[in-house]
């Protein structure tokens, strides 16, 4: 079961990306954070508007060190297909990976097993392969990639900064907090 702080268990599948197909493993994602952005399938409705808006915030994400991947259970095939009919998806640069065994969708417990599809999950992986973040929505709840890139930037900081925590709406270069006795019963 994908819980915070458990490793991202081992997976294999071929991704579209950059016009080719490729292997992502999760060995691809150690040693550098990785966002794994599932969503329910190609050729859809919300789906197109989360992707374009990671497509672009990408380069936001790549210069923080993070690599997205995103997932559906369609194939490698589907997702070219996609990326060369529709302008919006034509856009992505970060792999798109197919899972149509639906096992790294099921690894994450984001299949919804009678329909074969991917839940709107958001997982974003350390470098050291453990989930920090999860995030599961609703089919008809769209996703906003600024707060998923706060979100980074706060489990980027946190890391490197143990003994501190980014409190709500923390952003770049706010105060954060060092919890202790004394701030018990004072914020």
């Amino acid at each position: 079961m994908a819980r915070i702080g458990s490793e991202i268990l081992p997976f294999q599948n071929t991704a579209f990306h950059n016009g080719e197909f490729v292997d992502v493993s999760h060995d691809d994602l150690k040693g550098k954070w990785s966002i794994l952005f599932f969503y329910p399938a190609d050729f859809t409705f919300v789906c197109p508007t989360e992707l374009g808006d990671l497509a672009d915030h990408y380069e936001q994400f790549k210069a923080l060190g993070v690599e997205i991947y995103s997932v559906s259970t369609d194939t490698h095939f589907s997702h070219k297909a996609w990326h060369d009919s529709s302008d919006t998806i034509g856009k992505i640069r970060f792999p798109m990976i197919g899972d149509p065994t639906g096992k790294l969708s099921r690894n994450l417990d984001v299949l919804i097993e009678e329909n074969g599809l991917a839940d709107r999950g958001t997982f974003v992986i350390d470098p050291e392969g453990r989930i920090q973040i999860i995030e599961v929505n609703a089919g008809g709840v769209g996703r906003d990639a600024s707060e998923l890139l706060r979100k980074v930037k706060a489990a980027q900081y946190v890391a490197a900064h143990p003994g501190e925590v980014c409190p709500a709406k923390w952003q770049e270069g706010d105060d954060t907090l060092a919890p202790s006795l004394d701030l018990v019963g004072r914020i």
